[in-house]
C-alpha cells in the first residue's frame, strides 16, 4: 500500500506496467467505456456485437465499407459510488496501481484513503502524447467529467492534464439532476436523506447486504466497496444491522443517489466544475420518449405507448413528465434567473428573480424514462456553457420541431464545445447497455465510429 502522505491530493506511482509492449503510437486512440448506475454487474457480454459497427466504416445502410481497428477497454468502477470515488477507480483502472481516493476527501466522508490494488492498468501509456477517448453511458458519463476535471487539478500528480482525454462523449447522463432519484425515494426537502420504505431505501440495503456478504458473492456482485469496510470479515453483524436501520453510505453527500439531485448539480456548478477543456472533443446523445399532454394547463410530458413493454421506465417517465419543482428544497437553480450585469442591491447583494415552474420549457419534463432532456444535455445551462445543439437525429431521423432546436444540422468536429445529438423515440436504455441487435443500435454504433475517426483526423 503507498504511504499515505500529506496533502489532499492523491499519490500516484507509476506501476509496472508488463503490456507497455501492447501499445502503440500508430494505432488509433483507444476508446474505454463507463456504465451508469449497477453498470458492469451484466458484463461485458450484454453489450453484444456493437464492436462490428462501431470498427468498421459504414453508411447509414450499415454496409461494412472497411474496417479499422480501434482498441475498446471497460472500465470497472464503483456501481453505486459518488463521483469522486469512481473518477479516482477510473483512473487507476486505466494507469494501474492502487485507488487513492485522497487523504482530505477520504477523511471528510469517513472510509479508508486507499482501495483497491491494480496490479495492470487498461491503459498504462496514457498520457497527452497517448490519449484516449472515452464513452459513458447515464452516471458514466458524469463520472467521466469528474475525471477530467481531477486531471485538470492535478489531483495525481503534475503529469496528469485534461487534454488526456482526445474525446469524451456521453449517453442519457443526468449532468444537472433528475426527478427521478426523488420518485425513488430520495427526500425533496433533506436531501441526501432517504424516505422509509421506499425503493431507494430498499436499494440501500440490498447494496449493504450484498456489501457484508462481499467474500462471498464479489465473484458475481462487485460493488467496490474495498474502502468502505463493509464485510463480515470488517465489521460486526451488529453493525451490519444500524446501517440497514441508517445507512452512513447511502445517505450521504459521497453516494451516487445524491449526486443525480438537483442540489448537489448546483454544488458543482457553483464552483465551477465540470467546465470545458479547449483541446477536449465533446458529444452528447439525448433520448426521449414522452410526448406533451395538456393537463389542467399545466405542463405534463407523457410517455408514447410504444414504450409500455418497458414497465419500470414507462413508469418513471409519467412521474418525472408531471414532477412539481415546487417542492423542492433548496430550489433548483433553473428556478432563478440572475439580474441584468451590474444590477446590485444596496448591499452588494445580487438581485434574484424566481422563475414559476410554469414558465420552463418542456425539456424539463420530457425525459427518456430515467433523465430530463435538459440535463442529458450538458453541465451548465446554455447560457453559460459552449454547446451547439442539432436538429437532426445523428442516425438520420428528423426530430420534431421544438424550442430544443438550435444552429446548424450539420455537425461540426471542433473542440471545447459540446455537440448535443437528439435521439428521438428512444428511452434510456434503448442504445445501451443491453445488446439487442435492432437497426438503431447498428447504426449508433456505425456513427460513432465514424465520429471517432473524424475526430483522430482533426488537425492533421
Amino acid at each position: 500500500m503507498p504511504s499515505a502522505g500529506a496533502g489532499e491530493n492523491a499519490t500516484f506511482t507509476e506501476p509496472r506496467r508488463p503490456n507497455d509492449q501492447l501499445i502503440s503510437s500508430s494505432e488509433p486512440p483507444p476508446l474505454i467505456i463507463v456504465e451508469g448506475f449497477l453498470g458492469g454487474l451484466g458484463g461485458e457480454m450484454v453489450w453484444g456485437d456493437f464492436r462490428t459497427y462501431i470498427n468498421a466504416e459504414t453508411s447509414l445502410s450499415t454496409d461494412i465499407l472497411e474496417y479499422e481497428t480501434r482498441k475498446i477497454m471497460f472500465a470497472n468502477v464503483g456501481p453505486v459510488s459518488s463521483l469522486h470515488d469512481r473518477a479516482c477507480e477510473l483512473f487507476y483502472t486505466i494507469m494501474g496501481g492502487t485507488v487513492d481516493y485522497g487523504e482530505t476527501h477520504s477523511m471528510k466522508y469517513g472510509h479508508a484513503r486507499f482501495g483497491r490494488c491494480h496490479s495492470e492498468g487498461l491503459y498504462p501509456g496514457w498520457s497527452v502524447e497517448r490519449p484516449l477517448h472515452f464513452l459513458g453511458h447515464s452516471i458514466g458519463g458524469m463520472t467521466i467529467v469528474a475525471l477530467q476535471r481531477l486531471l485538470k487539478d492535478q489531483f495525481f500528480g503534475d503529469k496528469s492534464r485534461p487534454d488526456m482525454m482526445k474525446s469524451v462523449s456521453t449517453v442519457c447522463s443526468p449532468f444537472r439532476g433528475t426527478q427521478a432519484v426523488y420518485a425513488l425515494g430520495e427526500r425533496t426537502n433533506a436531501a441526501p436523506a432517504v424516505r422509509p420504505m421506499s425503493i431507494g431505501s430498499a436499494l440501500s440495503k440490498t447494496v449493504h447486504l450484498l456489501s457484508y456478504l462481499a467474500p462471498v458473492v464479489s465473484p458475481f456482485v462487485d460493488l467496490h466497496a474495498d474502502s468502505r469496510r463493509l464485510s463480515f470479515l470488517e465489521t460486526s453483524f451488529s453493525a451490519f444491522l444500524r446501517q440497514l436501520w441508517k445507512s452512513d453510505w447511502a445517505e450521504s453527500k459521497d453516494a451516487m443517489p445524491y449526486e443525480v439531485t438537483f442540489a448537489a448539480a448546483d454544488e458543482r456548478e457553483g464552483i465551477g466544475e465540470d467546465v470545458l477543456h479547449s483541446r477536449t472533443f465533446y458529444r452528447s446523445y439525448v433520448a426521449r420518449m414522452t410526448e406533451p399532454e395538456l393537463s389542467r394547463n399545466l405542463r405534463v410530458e407523457v410517455p408514447t405507448a410504444d414504450h409500455l413493454p418497458v414497465v419500470p421506465l414507462y413508469a418513471l417517465a409519467h412521474s418525472i413528465g408531471s414532477f412539481d419543482f415546487s417542492v423542492l428544497d433548496p430550489s433548483p437553480s433553473f428556478l432563478f434567473k440572475a439580474p441584468p450585469p451590474g444590477q446590485k442591491v444596496a448591499d452588494d447583494i445580487e438581485i434574484i428573480a424566481s422563475v414559476s415552474p410554469s414558465d420552463l420549457g418542456e425539456e424539463y419534463w420530457a425525459n427518456d424514462g430515467v433523465v430530463p432532456i435538459f440535463s442529458q444535455w450538458h453541465p451548465f445551462d446554455c447560457s453559460r456553457t459552449r454547446c451547439r445543439h442539432y436538429t437532426r437525429d445523428p442516425l438520420g431521423t428528423q426530430s420534431k420541431n421544438g424550442p430544443m432546436e438550435k444552429d446548424a444540422p450539420r455537425e461540426l468536429i471542433e473542440p471545447g464545445m459540446w455537440h448535443v445529438h437528439r435521439l428521438d423515440q428512444a428511452h434510456h436504455v434503448s442504445i445501451m447497455p443491453v445488446w439487442l441487435g435492432s437497426q438503431r443500435q447498428k447504426d449508433f454504433w456505425g456513427d460513432f465510429g465514424n465520429w471517432l475517426r473524424k475526430v483522430d483526423a482533426h488537425g492533421e
